[in-house]
């Protein structure tokens, strides 16, 4: 896109605007947010979750209410926006039933449920989420996606076949383990969307931690050398076992993790006593924004990148360290996944940003920040003064941009102004002191 500052200089802005954006919409949750309240301007690929595999090769597709009439509403919705919709399958405790469906006897019936339900009803794929996926099970789990894959091949339009993965494997499986396996197999997916959440509890040995932050800050469990999770480190692990970056999506939670009772939690990096272990429960941004949040209980980690609340109370064990993602960390989700050249976002789930307006409207505010990140750099204004140009435009928080121009925007030589210049999430202003009286064409890339 160009912008006319006058007839000798134009402006280009170029960004990376092929980020996926997934999200999770339980059948369960239909009555809390309708689907027409899914914004398609910014989610991309809508996953309906989510039907449940049986141990002789079924599926349960009453067991998180999906149901004929709630899918066809969801898939039309998102292919009047051109968008995909896409049947889950699986979920939290799914394991034994994958077991059983996949076991040579049972997996040719079950990969033709999946693939005779997706069609019937209209999706446009199928996400699997085995849960928990441990190294014993890699055998089957290769043999599902192998022979489903070949079976989505089969049908004349492309069909998409996506991934909720593990962002670490489960307790005494080797740590590279999952991410070798996905490596092995990861021809056959579209998206291998990490469940980047949920990293930290109240586990012997740990400390308070964050839900999804970016990096882990140098934080080490208490006596060792072991590296805390963090998003960084999980994809990290599954880049360097040869998984492809740009089929690689980071995920995003709607919800947060509440740390109380104990010796008294108001933050990250706190250990407890054996005999004054915390509680965690994870209530949603709604809830978050509604019942907990105040602007000065407020605080931003800058070395894990992860907002938290601080909430003291009396007595001590009723104390609140409360870690969620605010739209501050979702465009910094932006600028991490654009740094490191992955695929895209995923959102478990999607009516947990749900607000009813005041005024009418529905609101969902994390997913318009993500929006608002994507459309980042987003031009601003220019200015001219003589042989000088002022250009402005939007950033975001960990973004890196690079500022170019040329006489020639039909195939003309980019030169830099100037490189990885750092986001801030506000506007940044760039000056170019040697601009000739002639035509000259500006742009700003993401990542640089």
């Amino acid at each position: 896109m160009f912008f006319l500052l006058s007839k000798f200089c134009f402006l280009c802005f170029c960004a990376r605007a092929d980020l996926w954006v997934t999200g999770y919409y339980p059948g369960y949750h239909e009555g809390t947010m309708a689907a027409t309240n899914i914004d398609f301007k910014t989610i991309t690929h809508v996953v309906h979750f989510a039907l449940v595999p049986t141990a002789t090769g079924g599926i349960n597709s009453n067991a998180n209410s999906i149901s004929f009439t709630s899918a066809t509403n969801l898939i039309s919705l998102a292919h009047a926006a051109n968008r995909k919709a896409i049947i889950c399958v699986g979920g939290a405790g799914s394991q034994s039933g994958f077991q059983g469906a996949t076991s040579p006897a049972n997996l040719p019936a079950f990969i033709s449920s999946l693939t005779n339900f997706m069609a019937a009803y209209g999706y446009d794929g199928i996400d699997l989420d085995w849960e928990p996926l441990p190294a014993t099970d890699a055998a089957q789990y290769t043999n599902l996606v192998n022979g489903l894959r070949a079976a989505l091949n089969g049908f004349p339009q492309h069909k998409l076949l996506t991934v909720a993965a593990a962002a670490y494997p489960p307790y005494g499986d080797p740590p590279n383990s999952e991410a070798a396996m996905f490596a092995s197999i990861q021809n056959q997916f579209d998206q291998i969307n990490v469940m980047t959440y949920d990293l930290s509890g109240p586990y012997g040995g740990w400390v308070t931690w964050f839900n999804s932050p970016i990096y882990n800050g140098g934080t080490m469990f208490p006596n060792t050398t072991e590296l805390v999770p963090s998003i960084d480190g999980s994809i990290s692990t599954f880049i360097s076992n040869g998984v492809t970056p740009a089929k690689l999506g980071i995920g995003t939670p709607f919800y947060g993790y509440i740390w109380t009772k104990g010796p008294g939690m108001t933050g990250p990096r706190q250990a407890w006593p054996t005999t004054n272990v915390p509680t965690v429960s994870t209530p949603t941004y709604a809830t978050i924004l509604n019942t907990y949040y105040q602007s000065n209980l407020y605080h931003w980690d800058t070395n894990a990148l992860a907002a938290y609340l601080s909430i003291t109370n009396v007595p001590a064990s009723n104390d609140i360290f409360l870690s969620y993602d605010n739209p501050t960390s979702c465009q910094v989700k932006i600028s991490y996944a654009r740094n490191r050249g992955l695929g895209g976002l995923m959102i478990w789930e999607l009516t947990q940003d749900y607000f009813p307006a005041q005024s009418g409207g529905q609101r969902t505010p994390l997913v318009q920040a993500i929006n608002q990140g994507l459309a980042t750099p987003g031009f601003t204004s220019i200015q001219a003064n003589g042989q000088t140009i002022q250009l402005s435009f939007e950033s975001l928080p960990l973004g890196l941009y690079r500022v170019q121009w040329t006489s020639n925007a039909s195939g003309g030589t980019w030169v830099t102004l100037t490189n990885n210049v750092p986001g801030t999430g506000n506007t940044l202003q760039i000056t170019d002191t040697n601009s000739p009286q002639s035509q000259r064409f500006y742009r700003v890339q993401t990542p640089p």
